[in-house]
């Protein structure tokens, strides 16, 4: 017999596919990765699913960038002196490669750099990497592992081309049971048991999970900075961080694509701050429009789709 393995991430779907392994009556264990950037209502929504439902408790895993933080810094103290990079740079940048105990910015101290659409490397190191090494590796041990995934096929055309079943790398089997269920299905379940959705929802949130998610649209932005402005400083002392630990001393949390509003720094890349403001105007910065339209709202193209995508169903 298989062992199961639910993935919780406090958002709507994973809740709905936890409330469903309850009814099977099957054991099961939940379990749900704390990538250092949700917001304080999610993690302790995960923390009290099984006080609420009755079903087992969510375990908590993180990524651990300690090594990766030890040798990129023997890395830029051998290298970056000989690059001509001034020492008073190399030594900021050494200083500040030690763990800080959140694992968003350590991967992102480590890289030098944000994830980006294009480079999307957060949701494999802060999230399938942690459960697959921590939880799902031990449990193949003991036997099959069938992981049940809250995917949906009507968040988003590429989840839509999912399939129902399919074996992934780790050598469990995947299995998506709510893929065909519609939005209304979800909400019937919680109702069913009595769940609350997450509170973040009722605050006008599109999606729970990454607060912000590089993928978030302009509206969501908004909506963050307006109800949630902490979130915002997080992210622009992470900004600094991050441009002081790299060599090109700038990094941007979304893509740096060039600000054309932005008159009195021309030829720089804007950082959240300037993107806030932005986000609150009806239409300004042609590019920046045009990138942001295109985000789909969270989410993101891993087979075990561990991020939330924004529902419009």
């Amino acid at each position: 017999m298989p062992q199961h393995l639910i993935s919780c991430s406090g958002g709507k779907d994973s809740t709905a596919v936890y409330l469903l392994a309850i009814e099977s009556g099957r054991p099961f264990r939940a379990v749900f990765a704390d990538t250092g950037n949700e917001h304080e209502l999610t993690y302790e929504y995960v923390a009290r699913l099984h006080e609420r439902t009755g079903g087992p408790k969510v375990e908590v895993v993180r990524a651990d960038f300690t090594a990766d933080l030890a040798r990129h810094r023997a890395y830029l103290l051998r290298e970056w002196p000989k690059q001509g990079i001034p020492d008073a740079i190399v030594q900021e940048a050494a200083a500040l490669h030690e763990p800080t105990g959140n694992p968003y910015l350590d991967l992102c101290i480590s890289k030098g750099r944000f994830p980006s659409r294009m480079a999307q490397f957060c949701t494999g190191e802060l999230k399938e990497i942690p459960i697959t090494t921590q939880v799902v590796g031990p449990m193949l041990r003991n036997g099959p592992v069938l992981q049940w995934l809250g995917i949906r096929a009507a968040e988003s055309r590429n989840r839509a081309k999912q399939p129902r079943f399919n074996h992934h790398e780790s050598g469990s089997m995947v299995w998506r049971p709510i893929f065909r269920w519609s939005i209304d299905q979800v909400w019937e379940i919680h109702k069913r048991h009595g769940i609350e959705r997450n509170p973040l929802y009722t605050m006008g949130m599109g999606r729970v999970g990454c607060m912000p998610c590089i993928n978030c649209r302009k509206s969501e932005l908004r909506a963050i900075a307006a109800q949630f402005p902490e979130h915002i400083e997080r992210i622009e002392r992470w900004e600094a961080v991050v441009s002081a630990s790299n060599k090109r001393r700038s990094a941007t949390f979304f893509p740096a694509v060039t600000d054309p509003t932005d008159v009195d720094r021309p030829g720089t890349y804007s950082r959240i701050r300037t993107l806030v403001e932005w986000s609150k105007t009806g239409r300004g910065g042609r590019q920046y429009d045009m990138f942001f339209a295109q985000q789909p709202g969270g989410g993101c193209a891993s087979d075990l789709g561990l991020c939330e995508s924004t529902d419009h169903g």
